[in-house]
């Protein structure tokens, strides 16, 4: 349990994710490690959230919902990773970043970790709310806003690691370089590789438009992974369970997250 806490807390502190590995295409974020700890972080946060269906729901249902809040939390960020995952990897691919499917994989359950572990940081927070009100669509809001904040935690992470690993080669272009060279017998020449060294290293960076596309492939892979993980929290609905319906794990599936937070609040803004 000790290694446990003491890995994330590095994770935390940017030990994991160093430039030196990265450069290198490695990510020391062992699996049998780190998704444990986004199951139980996840799992977490879900059980605060369950806190509700027990405090306003009449009908036994509320224990059920507290159960089905913890599981399918963490389920809802691994399910997540499994859809936009491969986008990852082809994007980082496009900038030129060498980090392996494996390297990328990591590095997204890594940045899940910081998600789950900043959400369940609040799940105090939620709790209070919990005890202190019965407005059902009051908690929504409040649920979303603060998985907002830990998502966007996680995904700043995220991003500022996959800049940090193609950094060098958007400063100095690709390090392996085509070099020519004379045989022994200075017959003719031949065409090969090698890898420069930190002083040989161009002197001139590429344009700053280089700078800009990998910002804007990272940031348009950002707005995507928010999508899916919004939608992915509908289709496994409920989480905090509704005082007016009995429990069930999954409800139809029909319209969509965004259109169901514009009605909620505006059932609390309207006194709902």
């Amino acid at each position: 349990m000790r290694t446990w806490l003491t890995q994330v807390d590095d994770l935390l502190r940017g030990r994991k994710t160093g430039p030196e590995l990265l450069t290198e295409g490695r990510v020391e974020l062992p699996l049998r490690l780190f998704l444990p700890a986004a199951v139980v972080l996840g799992a977490l946060y879900g059980f605060f959230m369950g806190w509700y269906a027990i405090l306003t729901n009449e009908h036994p249902g509320g224990w059920m919902q507290l159960i089905a809040s913890t599981v399918k939390m963490p389920a809802l960020f691994l399910l997540t990773l499994a859809v936009t995952l491969p986008s990852l990897y082809v994007f980082s691919a496009l900038i030129g970043g060498r980090l392996g499917f494996s390297a990328t994989l990591r590095l997204l359950i890594g940045a899940i970790v910081v998600n789950v572990t900043v959400a369940a940081s609040l799940g105090p927070i939620l709790g209070f709310f919990t005890v202190s009100t019965t407005s059902y669509p009051f908690m929504i809001a409040l649920n979303v806003a603060l998985l907002a904040i830990a998502g966007f935690v996680g995904m700043v992470f995220l991003l500022r690691t996959l800049r940090r690993a193609v950094a060098p080669l958007l400063a100095y272009g690709d390090p392996v370089v085509e070099e020519r060279a004379q045989t022994e017998d200075g017959a003719g020449e031949t065409d090969h590789t090698r890898e420069i060294g930190p002083l040989e290293r161009p002197t001139r960076p590429l344009p700053r438009r280089a700078h800009w596309q990998a910002r804007a492939i990272f940031s348009v892979w950002f707005v995507l992974y928010g999508l899916v993980g919004a939608q992915m929290g509908w289709l496994l609905r409920p989480f905090v369970g509704s005082p007016d319906l009995e429990f069930s794990w999954l409800r139809q599936r029909e319209g969509s997250f965004f259109l169901a937070l514009l009605r909620h609040l505006s059932d609390l803004l309207g006194g709902g």
